[in-house]
């Protein structure tokens, strides 16, 4: 049984500085770089810095500036309260970002790059959720929820009247017609996120381009300023909205819509005939073009995403990378509009390339680690990279393919020379319907050759997913490395990276092929690198990987210990539990009324009776993709069973850890398990329950 002593215990930093093995409390002391924006004239770049504060438990950022090439390094603000998505003004004199420094309201703040005091920009009466900057630069466009029933012109006003009056309210029942009613870890309050223009230093009232619309722009629970964008004349705005209707729980149809920025017409979609997700809006600095991502699949949460082209004189759509078996994220122009950078998962990595506007060929740019966010400066492209021994930093590369890597910032250095972290590479093997799948393997840290070391046998979720050369700061490998054991990961089929058929294979088969590989690229990992001890295997899983962890426990007892984290235990309960419901549906085929045997064919439920592996399984009490019942089941299937088990519940968390302390605890909770049964298996018979 794991002492009670958990809660209190960490791996902390040797107290002589000297190198030690990595732990989840470095990890929560990594800076954490992202959302880097380009300066007008290419040459500076400002970029979000987050840290994660133990003694207050929450995130805070603050915005930095680099130059592109590296230099000047400085810290842009200190406030005790959060900074966040620094985006330039026209001039390139000034920085406007959100901050809750100010009663704790997300407002727009504008601080000056010469040097000066930062000046609150937007006093709204609700939280600005998302912003841009007008070409004029005396506009911006925020992003605020409200209620669309309430008269457009004081819906800002109305809303926060209304929130007042049921925060007073003695009866905090609630009431619903119909779905969404919750969605990932918050209940439908019926207001709706609608875009507005506010004109700096001017009494008018914000001018609402979404009134009346019964939808939310950008959409939630994810969707920020990549949802919408200002065209370069300021004319103009695109955005992206899902339409809160009668089927928005198993519809994935989000539109494109363009609108007047003068609010004198509504917003008309460009996109409506497609009833599949259409993303990430984005015009050309030439203003010719709109482009966006689009799949083409209802239903289909995983589909390509194909780049569309929008000449704007015409309004007639191409599909530019049809041909190109990758799914495109983060699109970027470059100066001239003739190319656009985009990052796509790539074999186990996320790869940087650029696409000929034209005639829409592909070039690979940089395919090692983790690549996001590509920004062009000058002749290079900035852009965020990580790696398994590297958290995200910034670095750059010419905008022609070929060229050499470079570092603009290094935030992370010193935190990285005093840890030590285990080497890793991918392997590759014949896997189900004899295909190649390929995976990857860390050793420990501080590694010794002729040593056998106990694995923790990492499963990702999604399914549509992958775990590859990406620095995580949930999953990551290096905190199961720096605790002595080498680690396993496998993309089985229905991994993210490997072209759609190889995703889609995964589609009414979840207990299946994917099932085959991991067994498969375990035996081809034990039987490939030595060191790694089959006697002493531990398999871990999150979402689906829960699911998986279930699954694996009804059909196999080659594992010392299992660990499910907001796993599936009963797929035919989950989808009625569940708030996205076109998951299942297009994963299972349908709904489990018309298309039952595929809820009982791979489902974890019926196969409790062969369980016997000791469990921990771990569930967030705000998750609503995956709700905590699925977790008690499991828990409950496994002591009625007899089987050595450990619930822990987070009830401050949703889908995700994110809180430092809950961290911390979940590491220590999830090394001690496998500490108990892998490093040192105890023998664990099942003991089977009497009836009383």
């Amino acid at each position: 049984m794991l002492i009670a002593t958990l809660l209190l215990l960490a791996a902390a930093p040797a107290a002589d500085g000297a190198p030690h093995p990595f732990s989840a409390q470095d990890m929560i002391a990594f800076q954490r770089v992202s959302g880097a924006e380009v300066s007008p004239d290419g040459k500076q770049v400002v970029f979000g810095v987050s840290e994660l504060n133990l003694e207050e438990n929450r995130r805070k950022s603050d915005l930095w500036m680099v130059g592109a090439d590296g230099r000047g390094l400085k810290r842009l603000t200190t406030s005790p309260a959060s900074d966040a998505d620094g985006r330039w003004a026209p001039d390139g004199k000034s920085i406007y970002f959100l901050s809750t420094r100010q009663g704790g309201s997300s407002q727009v703040w504008r601080l000056p790059v010469d040097g000066g005091e930062a000046e609150q920009v937007t006093k709204l009466p609700s939280d600005v959720n998302a912003f841009a900057v007008f070409p004029d630069g005396k506009r911006l466009l925020v992003a605020m929820d409200v209620y669309p029933d309430l008269p457009a012109a004081g819906a800002l006003d109305g809303t926060a009247k209304r929130d007042e009056e049921q925060k007073k309210g003695k009866v905090k029942a609630r009431a619903y017609d119909k779905l969404l009613f919750r969605h990932w870890d918050e209940w439908e309050d019926g207001k709706r996120g609608h875009l507005f223009v506010v004109t700096m230093g001017s009494k008018d009232a914000p001018v609402d381009l979404t009134a009346g619309m019964d939808a939310d722009a950008p959409p939630k629970p994810f969707g920020g300023s990549e949802s919408f964008d200002v065209s370069p004349d300021g004319n103009e705005v695109a955005f992206v909205a899902r339409g809160m209707t009668h089927d928005a729980a198993w519809s994935t149809d989000l539109n494109v819509y363009v609108v007047p920025s003068s609010g004198k017409a509504p917003p008309r979609s460009i996109t409506a005939d497609n009833r599949a997700a259409d993303e990430a809006p984005l015009y050309s600095p030439d203003g010719s073009m709109l482009v966006y991502l689009a799949m083409k699949r209802p239903g289909a949460e995983a589909d390509k995403r194909r780049v569309m082209v929008v000449d704007r004189k015409t309004m007639k759509a191409r599909a530019l990378t049809e041909g190109w078996d990758r799914s495109a994220e983060d699109l970027a122009f470059s100066p001239d509009s003739k190319a656009l950078y985009v990052a796509a998962e790539q074999m186990g990595n996320r790869a940087l390339f650029t696409v000929d506007v034209a005639g829409g060929q592909v070039t690979t740019l940089w395919e090692k680690g983790n690549a996001s966010g590509p920004r062009a400066a000058g002749d290079r492209i900035i852009f965020s990279l990580d790696t398994l021994k590297s958290p995200a930093e910034l670095r750059s590369i010419p905008r022609v393919a070929g060229g050499a890597l470079e570092n603009v910032t290094n935030l992370n250095a010193e935190r990285l020379r005093n840890v030590q972290m285990g080497d890793y590479e991918q392997f590759s093997f014949k896997g189900a319907k004899d295909e190649t799948v390929r995976g990857y393997v860390v050793k420990p840290a501080n590694f010794r050759a002729g040593q056998k070391y106990p694995v923790a046998f990492l499963i990702h979720g999604g399914p549509e997913g992958s775990f590859g050369d990406h620095f995580h700061y949930r999953w990551n490998p290096q905190a199961y490395a720096g605790a002595g054991y080498a680690v396993v990961f496998i993309d089985f089929h229905g991994s993210t990276g490997y072209g759609q058929a190889f995703t889609d294979s995964i589609a009414k088969d979840w207990g299946g092929a994917p099932f085959e590989d991991l067994m498969k690229g375990l035996d081809a990992a034990l039987a490939k690198y030595p060191y790694l001890d089959g006697a002493r295997v531990g398999a871990l899983g999150a979402s689906y990987g829960g699911f998986m962890i279930n699954w694996i426990a009804g059909h196999t007892d080659r594992f010392k210990a299992l660990v499910c984290h907001d796993g599936i235990f009963d797929t035919r309960a989950a989808y009625f539990e569940t708030e996205e419901l076109w998951f299942n549906e297009w994963d299972m085929g349908g709904t489990p009324w018309d298309n039952p045997e595929a809820y009982s064919k791979f489902n974890p439920v019926d196969h409790v009776k062969s369980w016997k592996t000791p469990m921990l399984v771990i569930h967030g009490s705000l998750d609503y993709r995956l709700p905590e019942t699925q977790g008690f089941g499991a828990f409950t299937a496994l002591q009625r069973r007899g089987v050595p088990s450990r619930y822990v519940s987070f009830p401050d968390e949703n889908h995700w850890v994110l809180k430092p302390q809950n961290s911390l605890r979940w590491h220590q909770e999830v090394l001690g398990w496998l500490d108990q049964w892998v490093k040192a298996p105890k023998r664990a018979p099942l003991a089977e329950a009497k009836a009383r």
